[in-house]
C-alpha cells in the first residue's frame, strides 16, 4: 500500500445542488441506487441495479473508532502522527515492540466494538438487491460481522488473525492477547487500571488527551513516554515447533527468552497482524477480486472514505474510466472529488452521480426506509 495522499482535501462538491439537506441527500441517494424507468433507459448502465460499495473508517466512527480525517480523525488532531512502515516492522525489533505493546492497549476496545446502524444498512440494501459487493479499506471486520452474507473484500485485511512473515500460518488475535498479557504483566496490570477507571471509555480525543492517552485507527493507542523497549512479544508457534527453510537454503533459528518471548537471536517467527501495512504490496488475488467487482457493477458508492490511499482511489478511477454514475457519502472533502463529475449533466437529479456531505450511520437506515 502506497504512503498515503497528506495533502489538502478540497471541500465537498454538493451533487445535485439540493443535497445540502438531509432530505435532499436521502432523495439523490435513492434516485442513485434505484433510478426510474426513464434514468435506465438514458444510462449506459441500461437497467443494471448492481451497486458496489467502497468504505472507509467514516463508517466505522459511530462504533466508537477513531478515523483518519474527520474533524476528530487522527490526521486533523496529531499533524506528527505515522503509522508504521512494513519495512520498519519486519527489521526492527524495538519497533516492532513498540507497534505490539500499542496493540496491546488498543484491542480490548476494538474487539469489543460493534457494526453501527450504517453496516446494518448496507446488510439490509444487500438483502433489499441494491448492493452487490463491498470493497472495504476498514481493518475492523465489522461488514463480514454484520452482513456474512453479502460478499466484502477486505482491501487491507483485517485485525482479527495475525500472521506469520515466514511460514504464513495464521493465529487468532485474541489468543496471542492473551500471550502477550502473560508475558508482560506490569502491562497487563497498566491495561486493567486504565480500563478499570475508563480512560479507554471515551473517544473524545481531548478527553484521552488529558488522560494521558492518545488514541489512533486500528486500536493504536500511545502512551507518551511510555517504556515501550521492555515490552515482549511471543514467536510464531508453528515456526517455533518446526523452523522453516529460509531462502538461502538454510534451516531458520527461532529462540525464545526464559520467559517465553521471541529472542532477537532468531532468524524467523516474527508475527505480524494480517493487515497490509503502508510499503507492503496489496495481494494479487485481493487486487483482482476488488477490480472483478467493480467491473461487474453498474455503479459504485463510496462511503466514509476520503480515497486518500491510492489503492482505494484507483478503484474509483477505474470506475470513472468505465463511465459508472458515482456516489460519495461522507463528511469533508475527497480525493479528486472534483474530476469524478466533470461534465455531470445539470438535470441529474442522483441518478447520474451524487456527493453528499452526512453520516452515513444517520442517512443510510433512512435510505433503506425509502426503498422498502
Amino acid at each position: 500500500m502506497r504512503i498515503p495522499y497528506t495533502g489538502p482535501l478540497p471541500p465537498p462538491i454538493i451533487i445535485p445542488r439540493f443535497a445540502n439537506t438531509l432530505a435532499g441527500a436521502r432523495h439523490a441517494l435513492t434516485r442513485f441506487l434505484a433510478p426510474t424507468p426513464y434514468d435506465r433507459h438514458h444510462s449506459a448502465q441500461s437497467n443494471d441495479h448492481r451497486t458496489v460499495l467502497l468504505t472507509g473508517a467514516g463508517i466505522s466512527v459511530a462504533s466508537g473508532l477513531a478515523d483518519y480525517r474527520g474533524t476528530g480523525g487522527t490526521y486533523t488532531l496529531n499533524k506528527t502522527y505515522r503509522p508504521i512502515y512494513y519495512n520498519e516492522f519486519i527489521t526492527n525489533h524495538e519497533a516492532r515492540k513498540r507497534y505490539w505493546a500499542r496493540s496491546f492497549l488498543g484491542w480490548t476496545n476494538l474487539h469489543k466494538a460493534r457494526p453501527n446502524t450504517a453496516h446494518l444498512a448496507v446488510r439490509d440494501l444487500g438483502k433489499m438487491g441494491f448492493v452487490s459487493n463491498v470493497i472495504t479499506q476498514n481493518v475492523d471486520s465489522f461488514h463480514s460481522v454484520a452482513h456474512p452474507d453479502l460478499p466484502t473484500i477486505e482491501l487491507h485485511g483485517y485485525l482479527r488473525e495475525l500472521v506469520c512473515i515466514h511460514c504464513h500460518n495464521q493465529l487468532l488475535r485474541s489468543d496471542f492477547q492473551r500471550s502477550l498479557s502473560a508475558l508482560n504483566p506490569q502491562w497487563a496490570a497498566f491495561l486493567d487500571q486504565i480500563l478499570t477507571t475508563g480512560a479507554l471509555d471515551s473517544e473524545n480525543p481531548a478527553e484521552r488527551r488529558a488522560k494521558g492517552l492518545k488514541s489512533n485507527p486500528d486500536g493504536d493507542v500511545d502512551v507518551p513516554d511510555a517504556p515501550y523497549t521492555t515490552f515482549r512479544y511471543p514467536a510464531c508457534p508453528t515456526c517455533l515447533a518446526q523452523p522453516p527453510i529460509l531462502v538461502d537454503g538454510t534451516k531458520a533459528r527461532v529462540e525464545m527468552d526464559k520467559d517465553g518471548a521471541w529472542s532477537p537471536k532468531s532468524t524467523a517467527g516474527v508475527l505480524k497482524p494480517a493487515v497490509v501495512m503502508f510499503g507492503e504490496s496489496i495481494s494479487s488475488n485481493v487486487k483482482t477480486s476488488a477490480e472483478e467487482a467493480i467491473d461487474g457493477a453498474a455503479r459504485i458508492l463510496i462511503i466514509g472514505s476520503s480515497l486518500a490511499t491510492y489503492s482505494a482511489w484507483r478503484l474509483v478511477k477505474r470506475a470513472k474510466e468505465r463511465n459508472m454514475p458515482i456516489g460519495i457519502l461522507n463528511l469533508g472533502g475527497v480525493r479528486g472529488e472534483e474530476s469524478f463529475y466533470a461534465g455531470i449533466s445539470p438535470s441529474n437529479n442522483g441518478e447520474l452521480g451524487t456527493r453528499c456531505n452526512e453520516s452515513a450511520d444517520r442517512i443510510l437506515p433512512m435510505l433503506v426506509n425509502s426503498l422498502r
